[in-house]
């Protein structure tokens, strides 16, 4: 493949056919890096497993961190098109992220970065990797090793904002089990909220986790039922006490 690093050079000059409101808008390089610091990171589809449960989903959690630290925006590349951008940004809940349908590849070829995924029914995609870019210009880029299947080593939110803001503490994040009209997951959340934690919360319904599972998974049956950063804290007044001790 002999994957080019263009630290130094301009991003290609391209127009992205990208739909908003029900409305075809032409989005150019130009609309998307001039005058800015932006973080860019590319992968080879949507909704794919790799790029679904680590590599967008950290860059959208860590995104406050890297506007604190100077970046204007955090963009997602791929060879898809702009339904299908569209569709994976709302299923991901994405909302610190700008996806790019670069549908033709044609910034992806610009970069040297399109690879040949035919093995895998996927045609023609992008290369791993990510970049820093200012005004346009690629500051730093980390490229993911040229071996065989879909390396995941170095393109990662963590490792950019480590180049960028070295040694920035990380947030910390929650994981919530709750059940609807739960006053006690209704605090619970308040909590994490006002203490600036981010988290993810997973119902406990018919037709979602069961009680078994919860019980499985907690030691109780009771919710809330909260885990920081994988450690289980336990319920409401369990997570006052544990931000009592951590402030």
């Amino acid at each position: 493949m002999a994957l080019e690093n263009r630290e130094g050079q301009r991003v290609p000059q391209v127009t992205f056919r990208v739909r908003r409101d029900n409305q075809w808008v032409n989005v150019t390089t130009d609309d998307l890096f001039k005058g800015k610091t932006v973080v860019a990171f590319a992968l080879p589809g949507a909704f794919t497993p790799t790029c679904s449960s680590s590599h967008l989903p950290r860059y959208n959690e860590l995104a406050p961190l890297f506007r604190q630290h100077g970046v204007d925006d955090i963009l997602c590349i791929s060879v898809n098109d702009t339904f299908v951008m569209n569709a994976w940004a709302e299923d991901q809940e994405a909302e610190n992220i700008t996806m790019v349908p670069d549908g033709n590849g044609e910034f992806t070829a610009g970069m040297g970065m399109l690879v040949d995924k035919s093995d895998l029914g996927f045609g023609m995609r992008s290369w791993r990797y990510s970049m820093l870019v200012k005004d346009g210009v690629i500051e730093k880029m980390f490229i993911e090793p040229e071996v065989p299947g879909d390396p995941f080593e170095v393109s990662d939110a963590d490792t950019m904002l480590d180049y960028i803001a070295p040694g920035t503490p990380r947030p910390k994040v929650a994981t919530l089990f709750t059940k609807a009209g739960c006053p006690f997951c209704a605090r619970a959340k308040a909590m994490l909220e006002e203490a600036g934690i981010y988290y993810e919360e997973i119902p406990v319904a018919k037709g979602g986790v069961s009680s078994r599972a919860l019980r499985a998974a907690t030691g109780r049956d009771t919710v809330p039922q909260v885990f920081i950063d994988g450690a289980h804290i336990g319920g409401a007044d369990d997570l006052e006490q544990w931000l009592h001790t951590h402030k």
